[in-house]
């Protein structure tokens, strides 16, 4: 499972399993990683929930 992160700044792939680890970046600062891999590790259930109901398990 993972994440795709667009902003007006970059682009940024993250994997959430097994655990949460920068895939890919496209022109977001470190600082900006930083504050994305906080939001994913706060919304990670979301993010889980959400993959599944439109994946499937």
């Amino acid at each position: 499972m993972h994440v795709h992160v667009i902003s007006s700044d970059g682009e940024a792939k993250y994997w959430l399993e097994p655990e949460i680890e920068l895939a890919k970046n496209y022109k977001h600062t470190s600082k900006q990683l930083k504050q994305i891999e906080e939001l994913i590790k706060a919304h990670y259930n979301e993010l889980i929930s959400s993959w599944q109901a439109h994946f499937g398990s």
